[in-house]
């Protein structure tokens, strides 16, 4: 029998429209099998190019026992590999971001470049060949200044999401921003858990008054008149907003329609209307930075939305860029990392305070953190049985289907 053959029976469980049998969000083997197969066979988001700005920057991405150095070479260019020695395997990059000309091993100060090429490496026999041991290379893809990697031998194709993601944010030129906030939360409650609750705004009015008030709730799963779901509410003023808002975003040249998990892809992108005349995504709407990104001169209120399965979401404003990714940690555990960008030229105390520019979506981030808790312990109940979902709750079963996929045809490549 697979050792995964459990796994395989719970994935035949699923049920459209309903959750995942309990086991799936809380087991130990469930967690085995998503860090150790599944989430290895996807592309992952794993930080933006600010993250690694400068030649020698790098940045540590971590899933399970899976370690990933992110890195800028001499040449610009951003590259990915194992973070794990050619020689016997000790961790290379012990600190999570840090900047070094070379990449050299703590144990026995192997050396490698920046392009991952083997550089020195003492005392070895006459016959050894330093090229055929340089860092193992992890797949790695650039999207408009969005990093993703896949650890998988064969990944999957990226281009569809490559091309609708970039063309949408490359005007935010993530390349001449900086990350003024780094923030690391580590959340009580299963991975899986933790991406359904960011993927519907069904507990927002409640859950997130501080949010909604300047981010609103439509277009989370409700409300868009393209999207299929306008049925859910009814509001006039809200598709009038939306229809003013088109004009002025096309004579900006930056209008686009809903893309919205294509033809079986993973990604999602919205440009969105803010709420309460808000200009940005900060604690009262007002600009959190005064200098502006990309090719903005003026606040403008809206906010772009992209979407990626199955561990990122990211919300592009005027004045600053905040991104999310997560990564399980256990079965009951997970890192939410959250990012804010700024404007490589912003000065700090001057243009921003990093307080501030955090401050709507570390109280989210706080009360998201407290619901998933809530979930996972309930499920962990005995009790705990597959319910229904709600109609605007179709971006939540838009990721269970798509791990369920992902997951049955990992298992397929899964050895036994």
């Amino acid at each position: 029998m697979s050792r995964y053959e459990p796994i395989a029976d719970l994935l035949h469980q699923d049920r459209p429209g309903h959750t995942l049998p309990c086991e799936l969000y809380v087991s130990n083997a469930a967690f085995e099998f998503d860090a150790q197969v599944m989430l290895k066979s996807v592309w992952l988001y794993a930080c933006t190019v600010a993250h690694v700005k400068q030649p020698g920057d790098y940045f540590v991405f971590e899933l399970a026992s899976n370690s990933i150095i992110v890195v800028r070479g001499r040449d610009s260019q951003v590259r990915a590999f194992w973070n794990s020695c050619r020689h016997r395997g000790s961790r290379i990059c012990e600190q999570q971001r840090g900047r070094a000309a070379r990449l050299t091993c703590p144990y026995h100060q192997w050396t490698y470049g920046l392009d991952g090429a083997l550089l020195a490496a003492r005392s070895m026999a006459d016959d050894f060949d330093k090229q055929d041991h340089g860092l193992t290379p992890v797949a790695l893809e650039n999207i408009g200044g969005l990093i993703f990697i896949c650890m998988a031998d064969d990944p999957p194709p990226i281009d569809r999401v490559k091309a609708d993601i970039a063309d949408q944010i490359a005007i935010y030129d993530l390349e001449k921003c900086k990350v003024a906030v780094q923030d690391d939360l580590i959340e009580h409650a299963n991975w899986k858990l933790v991406m359904e609750n960011n993927r519907e705004c069904y507990h927002c009015d409640a859950g997130h008054p501080e949010l909604i008030s300047v981010l609103g709730t439509y277009g989370f799963g409700k409300g868009l008149p393209e999207d299929g779901t306008s049925d859910v509410v009814d509001d006039s003023a809200f598709d009038a907003l939306v229809e003013a808002k088109r004009a002025q975003w096309q004579d900006m040249g930056i209008f686009r329609e809903l893309i919205e998990f294509p033809d079986g892809w993973w990604h999602r992108i919205a440009r969105l209307p803010l709420a309460g005349g808000a200009v940005t995504q900060s604690i009262d709407g007002k600009l959190a930075c005064k200098k502006l990104i990309g090719p903005f001169t003026e606040p403008e209120t809206s906010s772009l939305s992209v979407w990626t399965q199955p561990n990122s979401w990211h919300h592009f404003c005027c004045d600053h860029v905040v991104t999310f990714s997560l990564t399980p940690l256990s079965a009951d555990q997970t890192l939410l990392r959250t990012s804010w960008l700024v404007h490589e030229d912003a000065v700090e105390g001057v243009d921003y305070d990093p307080e501030r520019i955090a401050a709507l979506w570390r109280t989210t981030n706080n009360q998201d953190g407290r619901f998933s808790q809530l979930n996972h312990l309930g499920i962990s109940n005995a009790g705990y049985r597959q319910g229904p979902y709600a109609v605007e709750e179709k971006l939540v079963e838009a990721f269970k289907d798509f791990y369920v996929d992902r997951a049955k045809a990992a298992l397929e490549r899964a050895e036994p």
